[in-house]
């Protein structure tokens, strides 16, 4: 009987404990990914800024693609980890 209640208070520790660890964890994941879609974001951007007079319009067109889809990427994983730690 006293391994049954064992079993019993182990659950419902881990029911309780482990979405409260793994909240924090999930928003900082965000936020990393965040981090680095930007960076990726900016980086092109660096690109197209010093190289703007020399590229083509098809390879410009694809860069300013590539930094608007980063950019969207990377301010959505900030607003989800937002949405993630204050809920």
């Amino acid at each position: 009987m006293a391994q049954k209640d064992i079993v019993r208070e182990a659950r419902h520790f881990v029911k309780h404990v482990i979405p409260v660890a793994v909240k924090p964890l999930h928003s900082l994941w965000h936020e990393v990914l965040g981090f680095f879609f930007l960076a990726f974001a900016g980086i092109g951007a660096f690109k197209v800024w010093r190289n703007a007079a020399t590229l083509g319009p098809m390879r410009l067109a694809i860069l300013i693609l590539f930094i608007v889809v980063m950019a969207g990427y990377g301010v959505s994983s900030f607003l989800k980890a937002r949405k993630i730690s204050r809920s």
